[in-house]
C-alpha cells in the first residue's frame, strides 16, 4: 500500500515536473492522471494553521483603519468647523475651503499609488507600511495642531498620501501571505477595516470635540506600527529578493511549525528561477496577453466602483433620509450608514470565498443598478409632482429601502473586491505597477465624483443622475459577466491559464 502511493505521487509529481518527464513515461500512461495544479502548489494547503494569516492579515489592515478614519473625518468635523460660531480652531474656514479640506485626500492618495507601487518592490511589503506611519503620524498632527488653513490642508494632503499608499500596500501583502483557500476572506479584510474605520469617524467624530478626534485618530497609525512591527515579510517577496531562508521561517510562522512549507516554497523558489534565467523586459511582462487582460479587469472595476455612485449616495444620505419621511438626525443617518456598511463588508469577507468574486460582482452590480434606478424614479416624481403630493407621499419608503439595499450590495461586491483582484489576477513582476496605477486611476476618479457631484445635481437634478448611475452598473453587469473569470480557490498559474496563457506542456524534456 505504501509502494502504490509512493509511486502515485511520484508519477504526479513526474507529470506536472517537465524536468523529471519524458515520452516514455508518458507512454506508460501517466499523462493520463488528472491533478490540479492548485493540489501541487500547495498540496498541504489546507492542513496549515489558519489563525496566523487571520492575524496577520488583520494588523496589516490596522492601516486600513487609519485610512478609514481619514475618509470618515471630513463628515463630522467640516459641519462643525464650517460655522460661524465655530470654536474647535483659532481660525475661520469658509465652505469652500472646507470643500477643498474634505477633498484634498484624493489627490494626495493619487500621486503616491504610482510611486508606492515601486518603493514596495524594492523595500518589501512589511517595511514599506512601517514606514508610511511617519507621514500618516505626521498629517494627523498637523490636522490637530493646525493654527491656519494651509496647515490643514496640508495634514489632509499628507494623510492622504499615506492612507492611499495603504490602499496599495496591504491588499498586496494579504494576497502574498494567504492560502488560496482564505485569500478572498483576507482580502476583503481591507474594505472591511476601512468601514470600521468610517464608522468610527461618524460616532467618535459626532460626539467629541474635534481636538480629542483628532488625537485618537493620530493614535491609531501609531499603534499599527507597533503591532504589525512583529509580523512576517511576505514570503514571495523574500524569495524574489534571494532570501530562501527568511521566506521559510515567514511561511512556518504564518502556516505553522507542524505544516512542511517546501512544497510550497519550492513552488515560489521555481517561479523566481525562471524569471530570473529568463529574463523578461518590463514592457514585454505588462503587454503579454494575460498581463493586459488583468489590467483591463482591474481599471474597469476600479471604474465602476467609483462611476456606481456610492459617494452620491453616501453624500447625499441626509437629504435622502429627510426625503422619506423620517425624523432621524443627520448624525444618526450617517451612523446607520455606516453599521450597514461595516456589517455587509463582513458578511462579505465570509461569503467570498465560498460563493467566489464573479458572484458577488454580478449580485452588486445588478442589486446597485435597480437601487440607483429607484432613487431616479423618486427624484422626478418629486420634480414632477411636488415634495408634498400624494403620490410622493405614498412612495416614501422608497429612497429609504433603495440607499440601504444600495449600500449593503457595495460592500457585498464592489467595495472589496476590486481592491483585491489586481493581488490576485497580476504575477509578482506586474503587480505592484497594475495595483498602484490602479489604486492612482480609483482616487482620481473618487476625486472627480466628489467635486462634479453637486454642480451635476444642479445642472441635470437628481432623478437624471441617479439614472445615468445606474446605467453605469448595467454596463459593469454586462462586464463582469462575459469578462471576468472566477478566481476563487484558484492558485497564481491557475489564475494565469484562465486569463490566457498556455497551459503546462508536460510532454516536453526541461533541457539541462
Amino acid at each position: 500500500m505504501k509502494k502504490l502511493v509512493k509511486d502515485s505521487v511520484l508519477m504526479v509529481s513526474m507529470k506536472y515536473r517537465p524536468e523529471f518527464y519524458d515520452e516514455t513515461q508518458a507512454n506508460n500512461g501517466m499523462a493520463e492522471i488528472g491533478v490540479s495544479q492548485a493540489a501541487l502548489v500547495e498540496p498541504r494547503g489546507d492542513t496549515g494553521r489558519k489563525l496566523p494569516q487571520y492575524i496577520a492579515a488583520l494588523t496589516a489592515t490596522l492601516g486600513a483603519l487609519a485610512a478609514g478614519s481619514m475618509l470618515g473625518w471630513s463628515s463630522p468635523v467640516i459641519f462643525k468647523i464650517t460655522q460661524a460660531n465655530s470654536t474647535d480652531y483659532d481660525f475661520d474656514v469658509s465652505s469652500t475651503q472646507g470643500d477643498w479640506v474634505s477633498s484634498l485626500i484624493n489627490l494626495g492618495a493619487a500621486a503616491v499609488c504610482f510611486p508606492i507601487g515601486l518603493i514596495m518592490d524594492v523595500l518589501g511589503r512589511k517595511k514599506t507600511m512601517l514606514c508610511l506611519v511617519l507621514p500618516f503620524t505626521l498629517g494627523w498632527l498637523l490636522i490637530t495642531f493646525a493654527t491656519n488653513v494651509g496647515m490643514l490642508m496640508a495634514g489632509r494632503l499628507i494623510t492622504g498620501v499615506a492612507g492611499g499608499a495603504f490602499c496599495v500596500t496591504a491588499p498586496a501583502y494579504t494576497s502574498e501571505i494567504a492560502q488560496d483557500s482564505i485569500r478572498g476572506t483576507l482580502g476583503s479584510y481591507f474594505q472591511l477595516m476601512i468601514t470600521v474605520g468610517i464608522l468610527f469617524s461618524y460616532v467618535v467624530g459626532s460626539y467629541t470635540s474635534v481636538f480629542v478626534f483628532n488625537i485618537l485618530c493620530t493614535i491609531i497609525p501609531i499603534i499599527f506600527g507597533i503591532v504589525f512591527f512583529f509580523m512576517p515579510e511576505s514570503p514571495n517577496f523574500l524569495v524574489v529578493k534571494g532570501r530562501n531562508e527568511e521566506a521559510k521561517e515567514a511561511l512556518i510562522r504564518l502556516r505553522g511549525r507542524n505544516y512542511d512549507v517546501d512544497n510550497e516554497l519550492n513552488a515560489l523558489i521555481t517561479k523566481a528561477e525562471e524569471a530570473k534565467n529568463n529574463p523578461v523586459s518590463f514592457l514585454s511582462a505588462i503587454t503579454k496577453k494575460t498581463a493586459l487582460k488583468a489590467i483591463l479587469i482591474c481599471y474597469a472595476l476600479m471604474l465602476f466602483q467609483q462611476l456606481s455612485g456610492i459617494n452620491a449616495v453616501i453624500f447625499n444620505t441626509s437629504a435622502i433620509f429627510a426625503s422619506a419621511g423620517a425624523a432621524i438626525p443627520s448624525a444618526i443617518a450617517t451612523i446607520i450608514i455606516g453599521v450597514i456598511q461595516v456589517v455587509a463588508t463582513f458578511i462579505s469577507s465570509l461569503v467570498v470565498d465560498r460563493l467566489g468574486r464573479r458572484v458577488l460582482l454580478l449580485f452588486s452590480a445588478l442589486v446597485m443598478c435597480v437601487c440607483s434606478t429607484a432613487l431616479g424614479v423618486f427624484f422626478f416624481m418629486q420634480d414632477f409632482h411636488g415634495a408634498d403630493s400624494s403620490i410622493v407621499e405614498a412612495i416614501s419608503w422608497l429612497p429609504l429601502l433603495s440607499l440601504s439595499l444600495f449600500i449593503v450590495a457595495f460592500s457585498l461586491g464592489f467595495g472589496p473586491i476590486p481592491w483585491m483582484m489586481a493581488g490576485e489576477l497580476c504575477l509578482i513582476d506586474i503587480k505592484a505597477f497594475v495595483g498602484s496605477t490602479a489604486g492612482t486611476f480609483n482616487w482620481l476618479l473618487s476625486f472627480t465624483v466628489t467635486s462634479t457631484f453637486n454642480s451635476l445635481n444642479r445642472a441635470i437634478g437628481q432623478g437624471q443622475v441617479f439614472c445615468m448611475f445606474a446605467g453605469i452598473m448595467l454596463l459593469g453587469f454586462v462586464f463582469i459577466f462575459f469578462v471576468i473569470p472566477e478566481t476563487k480557490g484558484k492558485s497564481v498559474d491557475e489564475i494565469q491559464i484562465m486569463l490566457g496563457a498556455e497551459p503546462p506542456t508536460p510532454n516536453t524534456t526541461t533541457k539541462k
